[in-house]
């Protein structure tokens, strides 16, 4: 009894604990490079407009003017780039689904090598693959699997791609310019936000990788203190050229 209750626990605690985050939702990656993108290029080219000794007017409508196009640029370009890879993953699918409607016995026949190959004694992949060739549209969501790599049910979304880049890009790259509008007076107070902020979004986005918050945090901080340092000196460069 002990034995059993023992494995019954371990069970438990392995279903408990065998999940996984969603890693092909369409939404991730978007949303996090464009609030990277926000505030490491709308601080650079705050910083870079400041360091040619420009108005504080000149500054916020810089900032602004960045915050609007690079969000609207964003998600026009998410959402060309997703579709286009969704389409094009429709186009293989409709190939796949004609050759099985064509060719369905050659079908069998290679998803049943394709066990063989992996390990599978024949006359048990021949099997499997008969089973799973009964229904059509289960037998295309195995061969999109086995030989796209793709799951036909799980395809990202052009206009989740899009949003998730438009708003976050617009958060990110408002944080440099929300001093001003507050009453600040000197770029200190934008570029401290700023950096709080790619601090705080490494952070975060620690949660949802296998890296600590902290070498996240630090690491996305340096990269873009980098590009607004650099910005800032090309940008008094030029402005006491000019």
């Amino acid at each position: 009894m002990a034995i059993i209750e023992t494995e019954a626990t371990l069970h438990e605690a392995h279903r408990d604990n065998h999940t996984h985050r969603d890693v092909n939702g369409g939404w991730l990656r978007p949303a996090v490079f464009g609030a990277m993108d926000g505030l490491v290029s709308n601080l650079a080219l705050m910083t870079g407009v400041a360091g040619g000794a420009v108005s504080q007017q000149t500054i916020v409508i810089t900032g602004l003017a960045g915050l609007a196009a690079g969000a609207f640029s964003m998600a026009a370009g998410e959402y060309t780039s997703v579709a286009s890879q969704r389409e094009l993953v429709q186009a293989e699918l409709d190939v796949e689904r004609e050759e099985l409607k064509k060719h369905p016995a050659d079908e069998e026949r290679e998803l049943a090598a394709l066990y063989v190959s992996r390990g599978v004694e024949p006359e048990l992949a021949r099997e499997v693959a008969r089973q799973l060739s009964v229904d059509p549209e289960q037998a295309l969501e195995i061969h999109a699997r086995e030989e796209l790599g793709i799951d036909p049910d799980d395809l990202p979304s052009p206009l989740v791609a899009a949003v998730s880049s438009f708003g976050a890009f617009a958060l990110g790259a408002l944080l440099p310019v929300l001093p001003y509008l507050l009453g600040a007076t000197s770029l200190l107070p934008a570029v401290l936000l700023a950096l709080v902020g790619l601090f705080g979004c490494g952070a975060v986005v620690a949660r949802v990788t296998a890296r600590t918050w902290w070498f996240s945090g630090l690491r996305q901080l340096a990269l873009g203190g980098a590009a607004a340092a650099v910005t800032y000196g090309l940008g008094a460069l030029f402005g006491a050229a000019l």
